[in-house]
């Protein structure tokens, strides 16, 4: 879950900052960054992996598209016509 954004310590009528307040400014940033880091790191992984998953899909659809092939040229069977084979109770 993501935070919101917060509007950040300095205000446009205060450009005074503290330096506890800029460190803690500093320190906020830096966390948001490290998560931001984490949360690509994450994302790419889960790209990488589904990259792989679709690439082996599609070698198996086009081993199952050769063996279709090859059976009808082997058995004569004919392709499917939707007039000639009507179901009986057409």
């Amino acid at each position: 879950m993501q935070k919101p954004l917060r509007q950040p310590v300095a205000s446009v009528e205060n450009d005074s900052l503290t330096s506890a307040e800029l460190k803690a400014e500093m320190i906020e940033l830096q966390m948001s960054m490290a998560h931001l880091e984490l949360t690509v790191e994450r994302l790419d992984q889960v790209i990488t992996r589904q990259d792989k998953d679709l690439q082996t899909m599609q070698r198996q659809l086009q081993l199952i598209y050769n063996q279709v092939e090859n059976q009808q040229g082997e058995n004569g069977i004919a392709p499917f016509d939707v007039m000639a084979d009507k179901p009986p109770h057409y």
